[in-house]
């Protein structure tokens, strides 16, 4: 038994109020782990050799790789970043989510300046959380690989043209059906001055030049999602390289 109870997590729809509550706690009383449930610790040192030793493997896209499958403790830590505001995680699977570009760009990694592309949040989905998690994830994976030696920025160049309907329980024909045409990339990233705002690594005005866009998110499923933000992005003369995310959903035939 703990000599204090474990804090409560505000819900998600309490906003950023709510979050920063939740990451104050998170120092003063830290939870239990968000992989295993080990007590005093938000990541158990387990969970997280886990999440950093997961092998990146290719997804349903092929120039996609996932730094693990979507099971077990990624899945739950994935899950109190996204909906929970656990938001001190976001260091180890951008970690993570870096090693899956380098695995999905191979020898390609270090010959061009990279930018993370992330796959946009819906806007009510932002508000409800408090936070874009997708958006941090991409600057604390570009980071993670400035670190290493790299030369990588992190920019959200992608918008919602479109209301799509609920994915789930869509197959992944349907998927691309509802999907299709529902991105566009704004309009500043048409003319290569990317003047978008972001935590932590995002790039400013006129740093798109000769940048090699990587699309990133923090899921994988059919990648249909993935697979229209390359489309959105070709179309405005933006070609991507590669693509990354955290997670890999794992089918039955895998």
């Amino acid at each position: 038994m703990p000599p204090f109870p474990s804090p409560a997590r505000p819900p998600s729809a309490q906003g950023p109020f709510g979050h920063a509550l939740a990451g104050l706690l998170d120092v003063l009383l830290p939870a239990d782990c968000a992989g295993c449930g080990s007590e005093r610790t938000q990541l158990c040192p387990a969970c997280r050799h886990a999440l950093a030793t997961a092998r990146p493997a290719p997804t349903p896209l092929p120039w996609t790789h996932a730094a693990a499958p979507y099971t077990g403790p990624v899945r739950q830590l994935l899950l109190a970043h996204k909906e929970r505001g656990a938001l001190r995680l976001a260091a180890p699977l951008g970690e993570a989510l870096g090693r899956a570009v380098r695995s999905a760009l191979g020898a390609r990694a270090g010959a061009a300046p990279l930018l993370l592309v992330p796959m946009p949040s819906a806007r009510s989905a932002v508000r409800a959380r408090g936070h874009d998690p997708t958006l941090r994830l991409a600057g604390a994976a570009a980071r993670s690989l400035r670190r290493a030696g790299l030369d990588v920025r992190a920019a959200p160049l992608l918008r919602h043209a479109r209301p799509v309907a609920d994915q789930a329980g869509l197959n992944a024909a349907e998927r691309r059906r509802n999907l299709h045409g529902a991105l566009t990339v704004l309009p500043r990233a048409r003319t290569g001055r990317a003047g978008l705002t972001g935590p932590g690594s995002v790039v400013g005005p006129g740093s798109l030049a000769g940048r090699h866009p990587v699309l990133v998110d923090d899921l994988v499923t059919t990648g249909a999602s993935l697979a229209e933000a390359a489309r959105a992005l070709a179309d405005a003369g933006l070609p991507v390289r590669a693509g990354a995310t955290v997670a890999a959903t794992v089918r039955p035939s895998d």
